[in-house]
């Protein structure tokens, strides 16, 4: 006999067999029609070669064969429905899991304080890596369980193979020191293009606000880039430098320095913020758990 001849189910019928000496109530015990059980013990005939279940006065007795295969079948059928069958289950509070998520820094001050906080209080053996790379990068990372999710701005992760999930909706503003000489409450185009400009350009990401500049013929005098926007803070602070950030970075900003907010003088665009996962990770209960916390704590909170 070769084990892949075996149909896993004519062992739950055996089993159920062994069990209730009767075709009736065994059909009846996994939910199968009396012919189907009948079908199911002919065929174990046929692969074991043996009458196995014999009719008599007192029901259907085992035969030797059968008495020997009880046990071994009683003992992997309850192995299948006990360690194979139930989905993996995810406790946080007991747990100890190193996540890592691709995100870029401003996501890191958006997101991880939160985060941490409820880390602390439901899953207090676990552990967060953020990581920064590509959106190529990022897609592997995902795909190969390197990563759990990634946050942000990331229309390249939008394809097949991927699920995604919508946070919330970001747009521009303008950051200026809080005794800035030249800007008050309103920023005019003319004052916004004769200022100097700290620029901010991840590489390897989205220039969003660069492509809806080019596109209304706004050109900035920037005096400075960088490819972090978390050097930002100490720079607008002490200079009449003005960037021009997503609000939530702005917003943070303002809570930690002296910062002051000040709407730009066109339409900004809208960026969506989502999260992502690859479909290996669908159903993988420590990557649901970590995507609803994410979704709980963020959806619809720039």
């Amino acid at each position: 006999m070769d084990i892949k001849d075996v149909d896993l189910n004519l062992l739950v019928a055996f089993a159920a067999m062994a069990e209730q000496r009767s075709v009736t109530r065994a059909a009846e015990s996994v939910g199968l029609s009396q012919p189907a059980m009948s079908a199911a013990v002919g065929r174990l005939r046929l692969l074991f070669d043996d009458p196995l279940f014999v009719k008599t006065a007192a029901g259907m007795q085992p035969t030797p064969r059968a008495v020997a295969l009880s046990e071994p079948v009683r003992r992997v059928v309850e192995a299948i429905k006990a360690d194979i069958l139930p989905a993996s289950a995810f406790d946080p509070a007991t747990a100890k899991k190193r996540f890592a998520i691709v995100t870029p820094d401003i996501a890191e001050v958006h997101f991880l304080p939160r985060i941490l906080a409820h880390f602390a209080e439901a899953a207090p053996s676990c552990t967060l890596q953020t990581l920064s790379m590509s959106r190529h990068a990022a897609a592997d990372a995902l795909s190969s369980g390197a990563a759990e999710l990634a946050i942000g701005y990331l229309p390249d992760l939008q394809k097949a193979g991927f699920f995604l999930q919508k946070l919330f909706r970001n747009d521009y503003v303008c950051i200026v020191r809080t005794h800035h000489p030249q800007v008050g409450e309103r920023l005019t185009l003319k004052s916004y293009l004769a200022a100097s400009h700290a620029v901010v350009s991840p590489d390897g990401r989205e220039h969003l606000l660069e492509q809806a500049l080019q596109k209304r013929g706004v050109e900035r005098r920037v005096t400075v880039g960088l490819s972090h926007f978390m050097s930002l803070l100490p720079i607008i602070e002490s200079s009449d430098l003005i960037a021009t950030v997503p609000r939530d970075l702005a917003n943070i900003c303002a809570r930690h320095g002296e910062i002051r907010i000040v709407e730009p003088p066109f339409k900004s665009p809208v960026v969506e913020v989502h999260q992502f996962w690859h479909r290996r990770f669908q159903k993988d209960a420590a990557n649901v758990w970590l995507r609803g916390l994410v979704q709980q704590l963020f959806h619809g909170q720039a």
